[in-house]
């Protein structure tokens, strides 16, 4: 059997804006790519609400910094054939740093994390897919609107580098954005319909990757 590791934050958790919990755990996108792929594949979703690429925030009892984190990840559902990063929203906050590029090097952190971590029983390093996710959008709640501030278009920006590092790092890539939008609720989480779009779209791309 494959395991699938998605490392994320709130859209891989499952934020649901309209209800300010947890969408279903069938309309989650990790649950939606493990029904596509089969009993063949195990897929473990890893998401936590405000995580970044490799940046500190303190505004929460949990640690967020996606870099600090990962090892241990890595190393409790070893073994893993691919890792599929879905990050950067969160570093678009003003507090963090607000650059589309700094949200790139937080990646290229990650990439150089999963290929040089000490693996059990000598276990190869997993495939890697970085997962550009959709842009942040205008909204009309004050909150998210200030929290996320010029976060609209410089997440824009976010898909090409991504796809950039990719290329470099021989990594796969995937703009969730080209199917996926963020809702006007607050600008950045998923309604159900589109994060389970994600799940099915990346169903294609997971099984190329792990070669079913």
């Amino acid at each position: 059997m494959k395991t699938v590791l998605c490392y994320g934050d709130s859209m891989t958790w499952g934020y649901d804006a309209a209800a300010q919990g947890r969408h279903a755990p069938e309309d989650r996108w990790p649950s939606v790519l493990q029904a596509e792929l089969g009993d063949e594949v195990d897929v473990v979703a890893e998401g936590l609400n405000g995580r970044t690429t490799a940046f500190d925030d303190f505004l929460a009892g949990a640690d967020r910094n996606g870099a600090r984190i990962l090892p241990t990840v890595l190393t409790t559902h070893a073994p893993v054939d691919l890792v599929v990063i879905v990050l950067g929203a969160n570093d678009m906050k003003p507090w963090i740093h607000g650059s589309p590029v700094a949200a790139m090097q937080g990646m290229r952190r990650l990439v150089d994390i999963v290929r040089g971590h000490d693996y059990p029983f000598a276990q190869p390093a997993p495939r890697i897919l970085l997962v550009a996710p959709p842009t942040v959008s205008r909204t009309g709640n004050a909150e998210f609107k200030a929290m996320f501030a010029g976060g609209d278009e410089a997440s824009k920006h976010l898909a090409p580098l991504y796809a950039q590092l990719a290329d470099e790092a021989g990594c796969g890539f995937f703009d969730a954005g080209t199917v996926a939008t963020t809702t006007p609720l607050d600008g950045v989480h998923l309604d159900a319909e589109n994060t389970r779009r994600i799940g099915a779209a990346l169903a294609p791309v997971v099984r190329a990757m792990l070669e079913l």
